[in-house]
């Protein structure tokens, strides 16, 4: 497997998707090593110096008035980590552990955290080899540091806690002797400098962000199917309108499902003497709704990606000025804004999606298609209760939505009186693209259906592609089926981007 070599403060989104999807070991340029050693040379005098420098030779938190001796720095910061080992729930998957390793090696490579350069090779060789740290999902409150998850991260690099080897889970000493390593004592301030940072926020809503946007190209591949399938008017679309307007995504998405929908025998069948004045607006308002998601998670994607190239512990070393300064680069406001950006675009594609279903499956509505898209509807059901799994979707998204990061709580004796929630306001994100996902392979099995039913009409050459690329998986449904493993195949497809790849959509802006 190659290396990914990544260069700190330089990092670009395609870098990191990279890292999320094909789960790329990293290196850092090694050009980032003078500033490192710089920044832990400024730590070791300070350590051994009498001026309090905040963790270096103090507590931490509402401890920080407190004087540690020179001798006692290697327990501190050991016992640092011990005590933050506080996460509860079930272990985060591999991908997102493996990205937070990642942007923690790119904010510790920016010399301003003051870790030895043997640290930072001990957590790349973990990557390149494959041992993955054991991290509970639930515990961040996203200021003061993603503490409790980077500490069960952490603790492994000290031969504590647990971590996944060769498919197996061990104690974290164990893991890294069967790959060849062997822990590392943290020295001043390395403990604080792993576990402070905003990673585990800025790893779930990267991985947020970037499925996300293949699920925003799967819609709008898909709901140009569904306008084809109903029969709808591509005089929406018309260049003009969106150019008034000039918003970037509105734009943009109106020109991909014109290009999409460019050739269909359907559409040109209908263009004269059909009685509609106006479709409905999930038809009629696509590039407006998606266009404008897609504007949003471009937006989050700019914040994310100025966070994944950041130095966000605490206190930070100025090697220039030659100060240790104690700021608040750990509180993750910016990462939970975006995640509730990202989250709000996400439950808006799926809403107009289930209501393209709705329109789909409704006799009265899509224009003289079988009722649930059944051929022989009464003896059948055919697609009557996909649609009501995607109202349930859709609902679960709405409410999943909410904003989290105006949901502030002090902890910490008052000493962080204001948090910004970005950890499970990121995490939820996955829940909420899945949920996405499938509301879409239902979307694409109905108008599959619908298309098919329009023979001997036929829709457009990249249409007729992703219709293919969904039957070499799911057959048309004729009469009733067990439907559960349909509709996982077709969320699968969105979610793995097949259906844009097959309609030859891929938009710039956001890597994958």
């Amino acid at each position: 497997m190659s290396v990914l070599t990544l260069t700190p403060g330089a990092v670009t989104l395609d870098d990191l998707a990279r890292i999320h999807f094909e789960e790329l070991p990293v290196r850092l340029d090694r050009s980032a090593r003078t500033d490192v050693e710089r920044a832990a040379a400024a730590i070791a005098a300070a350590a051994a110096g009498d001026v309090p420098v905040y963790g270096v030779n103090t507590g931490f938190g509402k401890l920080a008035s407190l004087r540690i001796a020179p001798k006692d720095t290697a327990a501190l910061q050991r016992n640092l980590i011990l005590s933050h080992c506080c996460g509860v729930g079930d272990p985060i998957a591999r991908g997102p552990a493996r990205l937070m390793m990642a942007l923690k090696l790119l904010s510790l490579g920016r010399g301003a955290s003051g870790v030895r350069w043997e640290l930072i090779e001990l957590l790349e060789n973990m990557l390149e080899r494959g041992v993955t740290p054991v991290i509970p999902a639930q515990g961040s409150v996203g200021a003061s540091g993603d503490l409790a998850p980077l500490a069960h991260m952490t603790a492994v690099l000290i031969g504590a806690g647990e971590a996944e080897y060769q498919g197996r889970v061990m104690p974290g000493d164990q893991a890294l002797a069967a790959a060849g390593l062997a822990p590392i004592p943290l020295g001043p301030k390395e403990g604080l400098a792993f576990i402070n940072g905003t990673q585990f926020s800025t790893a779930f809503a990267l991985a947020g962000l970037f499925e996300a946007w293949r699920a925003a190209q799967g819609a709008l591949v898909i709901s140009a199917m569904s306008t084809d399938a109903i029969m709808g008017s591509t005089a929406p679309l018309q260049p003009e309108i969106h150019s008034l307007r000039g918003h970037a995504g509105q734009i943009e998405a109106a020109a991909t499902m014109r290009a999409l929908l460019d050739g269909s025998e359907i559409r040109e069948s209908h263009r004269e003497g059909d009685t509609r004045v106006q479709d409905p607006y999930c038809i009629r308002c696509q590039p407006q709704v998606t266009g404008a998601a897609m504007d949003v998670l471009r937006q989050a994607a700019r914040t994310l990606e100025i966070e994944a190239n950041a130095a966000t512990d605490n206190p930070l070393v100025l090697t220039e000025a030659g100060m240790i300064v104690s700021g608040g680069n750990f509180h993750a406001e910016p990462v939970g804004f975006a995640a509730d950006m990202i989250a709000l675009a996400v439950s808006e594609i799926g809403a107009i999606a289930q209501r393209r279903i709705a329109l789909m499956v409704d006799p009265t509505l899509s224009f003289d298609l079988p009722p649930f898209l059944t051929p022989d509807p009464g003896l059948n059901s055919g697609l009557m209760i996909a649609e009501v799994t995607t109202a349930a979707l859709m609902s679960e998204n709405k409410h999943l939505a909410n904003p989290c990061v105006t949901d502030s709580t002090p902890t910490s004796a008052n000493q962080e009186d204001h948090v910004s929630m970005a950890a499970h306001g990121a995490r939820r994100l996955t829940r909420m693209v899945a949920n996405l996902d499938r509301i879409l392979g239902v979307e694409l099995l109905c108008a599959a259906q619908g298309i098919e039913f329009r023979a001997p009409l036929k829709t457009s050459a990249p249409l007729a592609r992703a219709l293919a690329r969904l039957r070499r998986d799911v057959a048309t449904l004729g009469a009733d089926r067990y439907l559960a493993p349909d509709l996982e195949v077709a969320g699968r497809l969105v979610a793995h981007g097949d259906i844009a790849i097959a309609a030859g959509v891929r938009l710039p802006g956001i890597a994958r």
